[in-house]
This record gives structure tokens, C-alpha cells and sequence, in this order.
């Protein structure tokens, strides 16, 4: 089942503007916390359930175990055989599928205004009666594995970004991916799905959403018929583990088949739950945008097309999560250079960001730009639920995207100023470089370190 994780991953930074007067929410006995956001431009609908778990609830041994649960959603109920959920949707011209982030699983149906109430009865039956049986598990288990090997071990920079993320962190759930590592996987067994199914999924640990051609009256009589007889559970969310301060840079080096080699670093900031003051994730924000906002921006302006030292390169930061996060640059040399050269010039760009003044109408650029990407996302039912889902689960009130563009455009130069300097130094900084192998089938030769320095591997 294909879970959308980076596409999950890529949105999490593009909140567009919700007016809380078109958002109704109610909250059912059981706990079930309910999202409306009516839109009748079409006779359409989508109808979204995220639960508040995902691979940064997973303590260590059972990694990937939220990721490979998803799968099994899709397997067979109390009074739903393997696959007949999918077939079910097709048949009344749905789609449907799911994805598991770091804090949350999602399940959503994009359906005909007049079959909602089939999307309830569906998603509620596998809420609290799912069947997992053995057969399946082995099953599922070795198409996460296979999963897993296509699209981390033999892709060498997502390889790189998995070490790269380990190292990066030290106690942070987030060092872990998504998918779980391989040995994890190896050991987890039929019983530990039934134990995490039996204590996560539960309505007063989901929120359901709906946008569309809906009445939202109606969605909620639906929600109470369905999912109202379901019993909650007692929860208890982990304790994450607070990182520990970061005593200086740290590095490492990935040797892997690969064509090209590859640099990445990350500089660890608060995020919007854990910044000391509102205005900082924003201003981080902005910083990327200056940074890589399109191929106006000044990355790809000045080392893409100017002096040609990177043949790809890119800077993000999410400012959405349940915990702190990193500030990511990565890029590909342009051939003939080096990560190391690469690296320097990635190095520039920030202590520009730190000593010179923003040009005002560079940040009015990038106030248009994600203004205009605002705008246009409001386009898409699918997104703008994505939008309460998200907030919603990773313990932020929703409401906050209503004010979204106000708190970009209110940026200003001294604060990305202030944000570089503070959290953009080395005592922040990981950095990771692959060091390209030969491919397999080619021939072997003499040990070359294209990337530079000494070749470790972590």
C-alpha cells in the first residue's frame, strides 16, 4: 500500500489561510474529535482520518511498526475480507489510500457528495475491528521489507538522509525512519501490531475530517451513527526524550553505490510547538525561501546558473511539527566540483544571512510567492483538509493557519537575520556526504575519495 510519506513530508510547510468561520468542529462522546469544512463548488468530497501516531511514538525495538500497520488497515476486518475495503470504494467511483508520518497515520477516500456515508461505515468498521491474521502479517511484513530496500537501501540519498538523520539526533524520536530499520522489522511480531492497533486506534486518539459539498449537520448525524458506538481507549503518549544541547559540529560520511556524490546538513530549530517566541518559525520560513524559493531564489540563482558549483541544491524547514526539527540544505556538485566546494558555498550563503540586511524587495518576493501559493492551494479539497488534519494532530490548534499569510508578510528582515544567527551555526550543524561507489557490474578501481577527508562510514 503506498503510504505518501514524502508527499505528506513536502506539504507540512505550506499551510494555507482557513477562515474559522467555514471550519465547524465538534468533538463526540467517545472522545472523536470531528473537522467540517463545507465547499460546495462541486459534488464532491474528501473524507480524511488521522490518528495521532506515527514513528515518533515508537519506542526502540519496535520501529516501522505504525508504517507497516497502515498496510494491514487495508486487510481484512470482522466483517471485511483483504482488499474488500478497496474494492468497495471503486465500485461507487472513490479513491482511497493512506500515510504515516512521524506524528501521525492518515486514511482518506475522495468519493461523490452522496457517498459519505460509506466512507463512515468502512473507516469505522476497521477503526476497532480489525482482523489480523498471520497470513497477512507475513505478507504485508515482506512487502514493507521490499519497500524498504527499493526505496532506502538502493537509493543512495535516501540511504545518506536515514544515517544522516541518526546521527543528527541523539535522543529525538525523529532519528528513526519512518519505515522502521531493518532489524526492527526482523523481530516485530503479530501480537505487537495487536497491541499498537489496540492502543492507538481508537476514536478519542483520531480527528475525521471533511471538506467538501457537505451539510455539516449531516456529517456529524453520520459520525454519531457510525463511529459513536466505539469505545474509547485510555492513552498514554510516550514521553519524548528532550535532545540534549549539541556540543559542536558532527559529521559523517555514507560510502554506497551511487553515481554522484551528495552533501547534506541540517541545523536543529524549534518548531512552531517548541519555539521560544511565535514569530521564530516563521522567520525560519522565510530563510528558506530566500534561500530556495524557486529559481529566482538565491541557490539555484548563484550556484546553479552563476557559478555553476552545484548541479542540484535546495534548502527546507517545516516549521509544523510535534517536535524541533532541522534546517536542510543538500545539493549535488556540479561536475567537476566537489562536495567540499559545495559545502563552502552553502556555507557563504548562510553567514550572508546572518551579516547583510535582506534587500526589501527580495522578502516582498517571497511574501508574493507563498501568498500566491496560499491561494492557489485553496483550489484542492483534498489539501485543505490536509491543513486541519495535520494541525490537528500534532497537538496544534488549527486555527492557526487562518493567520498563516499575516504572520509571513509580518517577518522581518532583522528577525531573519536574528534566526541565523542563532540557530544557523555550527554548534547546531550535522553534515553528511556520500561518498559514491561503484555501481554494481562496473568495474572496480583503485579507492578514490571524490567527496574529500577521511571515508567513515556511521
Amino acid at each position: 500500500m503506498q503510504h505518501l510519506v514524502a508527499f505528506v513530508l513536502c506539504l507540512t510547510v505550506s499551510l494555507g489561510a482557513l477562515a474559522a468561520s467555514e471550519v465547524r468542529e465538534y468533538r463526540l462522546e467517545n472522545g472523536l474529535r470531528i473537522l467540517v469544512k463545507p465547499d460546495h463548488r462541486a459534488p464532491i468530497l474528501t473524507s480524511q482520518l488521522w490518528y495521532r501516531i506515527g514513528s515518533s511514538y515508537e519506542p526502540t525495538g519496535l520501529t516501522g511498526i505504525s508504517h507497516l500497520l497502515e498496510h494491514l488497515m487495508f486487510q481484512g476486518t470482522e466483517h471485511l475480507a483483504p482488499g474488500e475495503f478497496s474494492r468497495i470504494i471503486a465500485e461507487n467511483g472513490g479513491e482511497e489510500n493512506a500515510f504515516t508520518g512521524r506524528d501521525y497515520t492518515a486514511y482518506y477516500q475522495n468519493l461523490a457528495s452522496e457517498r459519505l456515508e460509506i466512507a463512515f461505515q468502512l473507516e469505522a468498521e476497521r477503526m476497532r475491528h480489525l482482523r489480523l491474521s498471520e497470513a497477512e502479517f507475513l505478507k504485508e511484513l515482506k512487502v514493507v521489507k521490499e519497500e524498504r530496500r527499493m526505496r532506502t537501501e538502493d537509493d543512495p540519498q535516501d540511504l545518506t538522509y536515514e544515517r544522516f538523520m541518526a546521527v543528527a539526533f541523539d535522543t529525538s524520536p525523529y532519528r528513526n525512519p519512518i519505515i522502521g530499520w531493518p532489524g526492527d522489522l526482523d523481530q516485530l511480531g503479530l501480537d505487537d501490531l495487536r497491541d499498537w492497533y489496540r492502543l492507538w486506534y481508537a476514536p478519542n486518539n483520531a480527528t475525521l475530517v471533511v471538506a467538501g459539498d457537505v451539510d455539516p449537520d449531516q456529517v456529524v448525524g453520520l459520525a454519531k451513527k457510525y463511529f459513536g458506538p466505539l469505545p474509547a481507549e485510555t492513552i498514554h503518549p510516550p514521553r519524548a526524550s528532550p535532545e540534549p544541547e549539541q556540543l559542536g559540529e558532527k559529521r559523517l560520511r555514507v560510502r554506497a553505490p551511487a553515481k554522484e556524490p551528495y552533501l547534506l546538513m541540517g541545523y536543529k530549530v524549534p518548531t512552531l510547538g517548541s519555539a521560544v517566541d511565535s514569530w521564530e518559525p516563521y522567520a525560519l520560513e522565510v530563510a528558506s525561501h530566500i534561500l530556495a524559493g524557486g529559481e529566482s531564489a538565491r541557490l539555484a540563482r548563484e550556484l546553479i546558473r552563476g557559478r555553476q558549483i552545484a548541479a542540484s541544491v535546495d534548502a527546507s524547514y517545516r516549521a509544523f511539527e510535534r517536535l524541533p526539527g532541522l534546517f536542510v540544505l543538500d545539493g549535488v556538485p556540479a561536475q567537476g566540483q566537489t562536495t567540499e566546494t559545495l559545502e563552502t558555498a552553502l556555507r557563504d550563503q548562510i553567514t550572508r544571512l546572518q551579516t547583510e540586511p535582506l534587500d526589501p524587495a527580495e522578502l516582498e518576493r517571497v511574501r508574493n510567492q507563498l501568498t500566491a501559493a496560499k491561494v492557489y492551494e485553496r483550489d484542492s479539497l483534498f489539501y485543505q483538509a490536509m491543513q486541519l488534519g495535520l494541525l490537528s494532530s500534532i497537538g496544534l490548534d488549527w486555527r492557526l493557519a487562518e493567520s498563516y499569510v499575516d504572520k509571513l508578510a509580518a517577518v522581518t528582515p532583522e528577525q531573519v537575520q536574528a534566526v541565523a544567527r542563532q540557530y544557523l551555526i555550527p554548534e547546531r550543524l550535522t553534515v553528511a556526504i556520500l561518498d559514491p561507489q561503484p555501481m554494481p557490474g562496473e568495474a572496480k578501481t583503485p579507492a578514490v575519495n571524490r567527496a574529500g577527508g577521511q571515508n567513515h562510514v556511521h
